[in-house]
């Protein structure tokens, strides 16, 4: 027998693969290929090997070849064996002969550990309503019908798409039909069918998400800044564009809701050009010192195309969204993502309709929408005490703070926190590479992504990083 694979799924619940095939005796071979499964990696420290007599049989070899390999592995050090516990991979090995030293890399790793993640775009994922989302789910399974087991709809399961509707339509002031909705897996994966079906230059934000920017030029759509000040983005400036990607309820990354003339009158430019409007509800739930801004596509629902997801409400790793569409779209878009569901998960997709239906979905986003808003609190009062200069700002609503900077401090600050182990964004990250609104210093600081234990510490370090003295105060 050349090569044998061992199965004892039913003993230990693993394979194991043993090259028996080099030259001498069995016994031999089988030292040799049991020393190199665990120098290699394979068998991992503590796995526990099969029975002399099953890994004889399943070798087809004698027994005690089988026991005195083992028992020449324990005495080399490669192997423990117990009295009732088996014969299990040793924790620390010693290698039978000296082994070639790996060699060092070229270049060490220059970049610093991470202790404090306060890098924007992520809820506490301790947060995450893991009973209610287990309760929903078993529901979920217990109601649905055989069908569900089989290709899913390109549009959605129809629970999610009513749930959704009606939910929209409550928290968002959206006016739709679940038919005008498509489930998706994301912002990202809607931008991706979106601009199957829209043609021409998109007008976007002169701040925004580097990463929407690069779908955007890979998918080779042009995208033009539009400059941003108090009131939101210059809508006047727009022109000749099929269409506008704005984050009206709460711009991304400065803050604030787009003024109310501007609401008007980016949707009277879209329907005097034929245009649309993508509206990113990216935190839409998550107001604090104001009354919630109502979708932008309450004013049109024909001109302005309403895309939302789970992932700051919920969790990233629930790859769930959704497009509010017009109705002239709705086909097209369909028809881009092909005749059977490829991404998003049916059961999440029932699971999270139960979790809105039965109420627990409000209240998880009542709960996490206190605990961020008192983040924010402590993060703004913290910063007040310590660090005097800094002007905070975008605390309205959201996950995240934009942190005003004297000028030409911003690289600094960045280098100054990484020092203590915080990670976070400079405000220039995100400037489109095209505009010519002038450039300010600042950091963008998640409060979100911490655990609750953990977030006093990471408070600190921050602080420790802008105390007046330090790159940002000089």
């Amino acid at each position: 027998m050349a090569e044998s694979w061992v199965n004892y799924a039913e003993r230990i619940g693993s394979d194991l693969h043993l090259d028996l095939s080099a030259p001498g005796s069995r016994r031999a071979a089988l030292i040799g290929a049991l020393r190199e499964a665990i120098r290699s990696g394979r068998l991992a420290p503590g796995t526990r090997l099969p029975p002399y007599r099953s890994l004889a049989a399943d070798l087809g070899v004698a027994r005690n070849t089988v026991a005195d390999a083992y028992a020449e592995l324990v005495a080399e050090g490669w192997l423990t064996a117990r009295q009732g516990s088996g014969t299990h991979v040793a924790e620390r090995t010693r290698p039978l002969q000296p082994t070639v030293r790996a060699r060092e890399p070229a270049r060490p790793p220059r970049a610093r550990s991470v202790r404090h993640d306060l890098r924007q775009g992520t809820p506490d994922a301790s947060g995450f309503p893991r009973s209610a989302w287990l309760a929903s789910y078993r529901r979920a399974l217990d109601r649905a019908p055989n069908e569900v087991f089989g290709p899913g709809d390109p549009a959605g399961r129809p629970e999610l798409r009513a749930a959704l509707a009606a939910y929209l339509a409550r928290a968002r002031g959206v006016r739709t039909e679940p038919d005008r909705i498509v489930v998706c897996s994301g912002f990202a994966h809607a931008l991706r069918l979106l601009f199957g079906v829209l043609r021409g230059p998109l007008a976007v934000e002169a701040y925004g998400l580097p990463f929407h920017r690069e779908l955007l030029a890979a998918g080779g759509v042009r995208t033009v800044p539009l400059p941003l000040d108090e009131h939101g983005a210059r809508v006047d400036r727009l022109a000749r564009e099929r269409a506008v990607l704005l984050t009206p309820a709460h711009q991304f990354p400065t803050g604030g809701p787009l003024h109310a003339e501007r609401r008007t009158a980016v949707v009277d430019w879209a329907r005097s050009r034929g245009a649309v409007v993508l509206e990113d509800d990216y935190d839409g739930e998550f107001r604090y010192d104001r009354r919630p801004v109502g979708a932008l596509q309450s004013l049109d629902p024909e001109r302005v195309i309403l895309i939302g997801s789970v992932s700051k409400s919920l969790s990233p790793a629930v790859r769930l969204g959704w497009m509010v569409l017009p109705e002239r779209y709705v086909d097209d878009v369909l028809a881009a993502k092909g005749e059977r569901e490829a991404w998003a998960s049916v059961l999440d997709q029932l699971a999270l309709a139960d979790l809105i239906v039965s109420g627990s979905y409000d209240r998880h986003v009542r709960r996490m929408r206190q605990r961020y808003r008192g983040r924010r609190d402590r993060l703004v009062a913290a910063l007040a005490e310590r660090a005097p200069h800094v002007e905070v700002t975008g605390v309205a609503a959201g996950l995240h703070a934009v942190l005003r900077l004297p000028p030409g401090t911003e690289g600094s600050a960045v280098e100054a926190a990484a020092r203590q182990g915080v990670a976070l964004d400079g405000l220039a990250e995100f400037r489109h590479p095209d505009t010519d609104m002038p450039a300010h210093d600042g950091l963008v600081v998640g409060y979100a992504t911490p655990s609750e234990h953990a977030y006093g510490a990471a408070l600190e370090a921050l602080c420790g990083a802008l105390a007046p003295g330090g790159p940002s105060g000089s």
